[in-house]
């Protein structure tokens, strides 16, 4: 029986981060998989973008402020419950809520794209300076002190579910986090090749053409803007469970930025690159601080500059495209728009 090229790439996908799940803590210290599992997290944040711009057409320049609204909205929930069953469930719900009511005005109000990056980015300054001018003991929610440009310390770590007595280690938090990434992108993928994601993916080729035929691009749009800021979200929740930390820094230009260039590193249009370019580009960061040689921001734009000038594509479909011109491992589009027309690319 010939297996579909597109659902064999999907299956390697699985296979792949399953191997990795499992074989990386039998030849990583305790060091590096704690290392690793912050890779994860910065993973699972490009992969919202990815999916919000690569297949959506949204360009989000503020989606660093669904990504701190998750993992604050799981340290102040954790802290004050106790048990991180429910508060993972909030940090996926509030981005989720709080981009629906932003999608709206954006989207219903018909804001043209170029505006709509400027309003997210907007929203990411305003949640910073705000989070940051909440120092003091008059700023809490229960018993969570917002810590203003502090932070707020001593995170409590996800826990077995339903049992606030069972904190994980840094090796199941490890496997929790993968697992997640995994779980991620299989429902991403899923999505795509359903009948919503085809109608995304067409409106992201011609929104003219797809109103025409009887879908409203607003609604589509907003949809996809929710699902990924709970992925978004979700990744904030990972990345203070990895350092047990949070602080306004997460909502500062220079997230936004990055997951701006994990995703054009690791290819647009694709799931797999922007989750390439996290690692790719987290791993470079590491190694130059811990040399003290290159400033970290200086070599993050020599990297951007070097790939928008010689490799625009991105890592992904370049090696699809070149080095793998039989097999297309992640296309950008599975199936032709519901209506059985053909969608312009």
């Amino acid at each position: 029986m010939k297996i579909d090229p597109r659902w064999a790439g999907f299956l390697v996908m699985v296979a792949l981060g399953l191997l990795l799940m499992f074989g990386l803590p039998q030849v990583l210290d305790l060091f590096g998989l704690v290392q690793m599992t912050v890779f994860v997290a910065m993973a699972m944040f490009a992969l919202s973008q990815g999916f919000l711009w690569g297949y959506g057409g949204i360009m989000s320049f503020g989606q660093a402020a669904f990504f701190g609204l998750g993992g604050y909205a799981y340290a102040i929930a954790v802290i004050n419950l106790g048990d991180s069953t429910l508060p993972v469930v909030i940090a996926v719900a509030v981005p989720v809520v709080f981009a629906a009511l932003l999608g709206y005005f954006m989207f219903y109000g018909r804001i043209s794209d170029a505006y709509i990056g400027v309003i997210t980015l907007t929203v990411s300054v305003i949640l910073f300076e705000l989070v940051n001018s909440t120092s003091g003991d008059a700023y809490h929610i229960g018993a969570a002190q917002l810590g203003g440009f502090n932070g707020i310390p001593g995170v409590p770590p996800l826990n077995m579910p339903g049992d606030s007595s069972s904190p994980l280690d840094p090796g199941q938090m490890w496997y929790a986090a993968v697992g997640s990434l995994i779980m991620v992108y299989i429902v991403l993928r899923a999505i795509l090749a359903s009948r919503f994601g085809r109608v995304v993916v067409a409106i992201r080729e011609n929104e003219t053409r797809a109103m025409l035929i009887g879908y409203d691009p607003r609604f589509y749009k907003l949809l996809t803007f929710m699902i990924a800021a709970g992925v978004a979200g979700l990744a904030g929740c990972l990345f203070t469970n990895w350092g047990g930390f949070i602080s306004p820094t997460v909502f500062s230009l220079t997230m936004s930025a990055q997951v701006i260039i994990f995703v054009l590193v690791g290819g647009l249009g694709t799931l797999l690159g922007p989750m390439i370019g996290a690692v790719g580009i987290e791993y470079l960061i590491t190694i130059a601080g811990s040399q003290h040689l290159v400033d970290a921001n200086l070599g993050l734009g020599i990297v951007l500059v070097a790939f928008v000038l010689l490799v625009p594509q991105g890592v992904v479909p370049l090696i699809r495209d070149k080095v793998l011109p039989f097999a297309k491992l992640v296309p950008r589009q599975s199936k032709p728009i519901p209506t059985g027309a053909e969608v312009p690319r």
